[in-house]
């Protein structure tokens, strides 16, 4: 099987309920609307590549409860290769989102007892892939498949949404980190002094840092990008979104310049509907949007 983006990591599914505002303590509301879907970084920028008209495989862990049967149903209606994923009888795990009508939104993530797969959990001998992208949250099993794919001469990116044991793990390794602002600012306290640092960690560096855009490092230049302004609805699964495209992109003849433009207009038009799936754009949407706005990049 010929892959484009094979994604290795995290899946969920989304509870995602529209409020007025975010409670107090002991406080009760009622939501004005509500939405159920897969989510989590991996699994999202998997559909997120397919839905580009690109070739997207997810490894990772599904449980067969009934959260776990919506989300393979979705990966399978998508295009998404899903053989790679492992079922199983621990909980799938869940996130509860909620949004405010101005896209500020607050999460529950719960796992439960469900443990990481062990490194020989899946066999990837029968994939090829031109990228590989990885989220950290199956380290052992992302560990094994980067090393190997480095033999290969594969392209590898990073999503490192938050600094844990799995992003360290693989972000000195890759090719490409794509990470968050809160990373950066785990990681090293300031955004500037961050680009710095990882810059000497990875060959490649982009911090998305949501409605500010981004700044990036690559091939001895750094620079800016501003963000598409796009009337925000909910910003849950902007940044899988992101690097979805991100990595497709990479599967092209691109250049930098229209690689980030690319990717942040997937994230940025992910951000104009209530939940993740749901704001994933197309490669045509992408088009217009790229289209109806100018260059926003800049060296420094």
């Amino acid at each position: 099987m010929n892959i484009d983006v094979l994604c290795v990591g995290h899946a969920s599914y989304d509870l995602v309920f529209s409020i007025d505002h975010h409670p107090m303590a002991d406080e009760k509301i009622s939501a004005s609307g509500f939405i159920g879907m897969g989510g989590g970084p991996a699994a999202n920028a998997a559909v997120t590549v397919a839905k580009l008209g690109f070739k997207a495989a997810y490894a990772g862990y599904l449980g067969l409860d009934i959260y776990g049967e919506h989300h393979y149903r979705e990966l399978l209606d998508t295009g998404v290769y899903s053989d790679l994923i492992i079922r199983g009888n621990s909980p799938t795990p869940l996130s509860t989102v909620l949004v405010k009508p101005d896209g500020q939104r607050a999460l529950i993530n719960y796992k439960g007892e469900t443990k990481a797969l062990p490194i020989d959990a899946i066999d990837f001998s029968a994939i090829t892939a031109k990228v590989v992208l990885f989220d950290g949250h199956e380290p052992q099993l992302s560990s094994a498949l980067l090393k190997s794919s480095q033999h290969k001469s594969i392209i590898s990116v990073l999503d490192a949404g938050s600094l844990h044991d799995g992003t360290l793990a693989l972000m000195h390794k890759v090719n490409y980190l794509v990470c968050s602002e809160k990373f950066a600012i785990q990681y090293a306290g300031t955004i500037e002094i961050a680009l710095q640092r990882l810059g000497e960690a990875s060959p490649t560096v982009v911090i998305t840092l949501g409605e500010k855009g981004l700044i990036w490092k690559h091939s001895q230049e750094q620079g800016a990008l501003s963000a598409f302004p796009v009337n925000c609805v909910d910003s849950t699964g902007a940044g899988d979104a992101f690097h979805g495209a991100f990595a497709a992109a990479l599967c092209t003849n691109m250049s930098w310049f229209d690689i980030l433009r690319y990717a942040s207009a997937a994230g940025a038009l992910c951000c104009t509907k209530v939940g993740a799936r749901t704001g994933i754009p197309n490669h045509q949407d992408i088009e217009l949007l790229l289209k109806s706005t100018l260059p926003n990049l800049m060296l420094t």
